[in-house]
């Protein structure tokens, strides 16, 4: 490949990536990559990304450091983007999706608010009703090691089983809002099919960082053990178990799940939000 095929190349993606694209069909790529960007496309307002409610619980976790990126949407979003996955998007913006044929929704099926609603209820009682994570039964029973790894694995299984949940759960929930969507306009398509595609182009990252969380949830734990673990059992006027800031832990564990849960939601909030105003020809 020549230079100038180089250059032809890396222009047409700046071009593709300044295109006018909704703001709420990128909030979760931006915040899973924790680096709250500066200034978007010209089309979106400036904005921070510090509100995200993940980012707030793991700064209050003290687990991780949050900077601001000082690069554009625009520059951000071509290093998270190969070439295929650009004209995939391009194709998207400027292709013709007139043709496109949509299902209807199977008769007696809930609407997509109810099957929100449904999902997302499912998935935050079972976090919360978690054995592992129940708060009683921590401050009940733990009688902890020192041994880092061994104590953090079974709560570190309980994690990954709850991502595998909802990573199955709003998948599904996340097509039922694009058909949905696809139904009403032309419009409504072209949204329906770009959030496809960027599904499709970010699932492997937003999986390696979404897994990071879990180690972060890890660093949490050896801290808690290590330093207040160890302070308990050897206060003799205190009569606590080692281990009685368990409770906390397994409290802390359930707000990260419930923020992720937050975040996975955020391409189905953006499509809701189409839907229920009604996406036209002149939008």
């Amino acid at each position: 490949m020549s230079l100038k095929d180089i250059h032809h190349r890396r222009r047409k993606l700046t071009a593709i990536t300044s295109a006018p694209i909704p703001y709420s069909f990128f909030v979760v790529a931006l915040a899973i990559f924790w680096m709250p960007v500066s200034s978007m496309a010209r089309e979106v307002s400036r904005a921070q990304f510090h509100s995200s409610r993940l980012i707030r619980v793991l700064e209050g976790l003290a687990v991780a450091d949050i900077a601001d990126s000082r690069q554009s949407f625009g520059e951000r979003l071509a290093q998270w983007l190969d070439f295929k996955d650009a004209i995939s998007l391009y194709s998207v913006l400027h292709g013709d999706l007139s043709d496109g044929a949509s299902r209807s929704p199977a008769v007696g099926a809930r609407s997509p608010q109810e099957e929100l609603r449904r999902v997302r209820d499912s998935l935050i009682e079972a976090i919360r009703t978690d054995t592992q994570l129940d708060l009683h039964e921590a401050a009940d029973g733990a009688n902890l090691s020192s041994d880092v790894e061994g104590e953090f694995l079974p709560y570190h299984r309980a994690y990954l089983t709850h991502q595998r949940s909802m990573q199955s759960a709003l998948g599904g929930l996340r097509a039922q809002v694009r058909a949905a969507l696809a139904e009403r306009s032309a419009s409504g398509r072209r949204l329906a099919a770009l959030d496809s595609v960027l599904e499709q182009s970010l699932a492997a990252r937003e999986r390696s960082l979404l897994a990071l969380l879990p180690v972060l949830l890890r660093k949490h734990f050896e801290h808690l053990l290590l330093t207040r673990g160890s302070v308990i059992a050897e206060d003799s006027i205190q009569e606590a178990p080692f281990g009685g800031w368990l409770p906390g832990f397994c409290r802390d564990v359930q707000a990260v799940l419930i923020a992720e849960l937050d975040l996975r939601l955020q391409p189905v909030f953006g499509l809701m939000d189409a839907l229920g105003k009604g996406v036209t020809e002149q939008q």
